[in-house]
């Protein structure tokens, strides 16, 4: 789970009081691994995981053709991953990573267990302060929902982006071709 994740980098100092090589160089865990980098780790490497996966399916998706058609013409295998299987994969990737990437921003309120100044964590000082709760968790609110919809906007056009050239909008050669017939 996540909240064991962040768990573990945020206490990593408590096992590994050090970090490097021993006699050449070392630096002290605890100045290295705040609640900022245990974050960064925990959330990182929780979704890395998530986000590889779709991203080897999108690869997968495109046809097996199109990669021996590149090789028919001499490309290299770089230049047709770069060239042409990664520009197909995006439409099938970009959906699901999106949402992965939108779902991590609202997780970020999981870090605050760990005393991760992010939103919610803020709120919470600030509510403990004055005793204004409600109205400072609907702010927290009302920042989560301006942070998603940007990105889901964003979203929004990468993904129309990597949807050209799809079916939905007729060409003109189409329209003419269709009139002929």
């Amino acid at each position: 789970p996540l909240l064991l994740q962040l768990l573990i980098w945020f206490n990593l100092a408590l096992v590994f009081p050090t970090i490097g090589i021993p006699g050449v160089f070392a630096w002290r865990t605890i100045d290295i691994i705040g609640p900022f980098m245990a974050t960064l780790l925990g959330l990182g490497m929780n979704q890395g995981a998530y986000t590889a996966e779709v991203v080897r399916g999108g690869i997968l998706s495109v046809d097996q053709g199109q990669t021996e058609a590149a090789k028919a013409i001499g490309m290299t295998r770089l230049t047709t991953l770069r060239r042409i299987v990664l520009p197909q994969a995006m439409r099938v990737i970009i959906p699901p990573v999106g949402n992965e990437v939108i779902s991590m921003v609202k997780l970020t309120s999981v870090a605050s267990v760990i005393q991760y100044a992010e939103i919610l964590r803020n709120a919470q000082t600030i509510y403990y302060a004055n005793a204004r709760v409600i109205e400072l968790l609907i702010v927290a609110a009302g920042w989560y929902l301006l942070v998603v919809t940007l990105l889901q906007i964003g979203q929004y056009f990468l993904e129309r982006h990597f949807s050209k050239g799809r079916g939905g909008r007729r060409t003109k050669r189409a329209a003419v071709q269709e009139e002929a017939a």
